[in-house]
């Protein structure tokens, strides 16, 4: 029985998912908003918040901890020197997950997981307003139909 076995297996060996998470919350700090399945995004939530955790404490302690799990110098960077100031008041919840529906392929239930102190994403592909217009379509030219010649 798996009581008070929370770690979510995403079908993967424990190496593997460590490897996703961690990059998967290098690219939230990086880009500040990732699109990705549902189960990886509350996946990893926790962790990104976490890591958030330490880039508020701000000491080398909290930064070589933060390096040793994520592996990117520059995002541990960003982390300590951009977001954790900007959370700085906030005594948690950083993060957000906005869920965008069913994917196209194979009907995986994708989600937005973003910082809280970010726009938030609109739950369509595309923010309302911003959507172009389509160019309006010229008439085709009327082909004409070939002539028979009666000879």
């Amino acid at each position: 029985m798996r009581h008070q076995n929370k770690t979510v297996k995403l079908g993967r060996s424990q190496a593997h998912r460590d490897a996703l998470l961690a990059n998967q919350v290098c690219s939230l700090i990086i880009h500040q908003r990732i699109r990705t399945t549902l189960a990886k995004a509350k996946a990893a939530r926790p962790l990104a918040e976490k890591m958030l955790t330490l880039g508020k404490k701000g000491t080398l302690h909290a930064r070589r901890t933060a390096a040793a799990y994520l592996h990117q110098p520059s995002a541990v960077k960003k982390l300590f020197e951009e977001i954790a100031p900007r959370s700085a008041t906030r005594a948690g919840g950083y993060t957000r997950i906005v869920k965008l529906g069913p994917r196209k392929s194979d009907s995986a239930p994708m989600a937005v997981l973003e910082w809280v102190d970010t726009a938030p994403v609109e739950a369509a592909s595309e923010p309302a307003g911003e959507a172009k217009p389509k160019p309006a379509k010229k008439p085709a030219a009327k082909k004409a139909a070939p002539e028979k010649d009666a000879e």
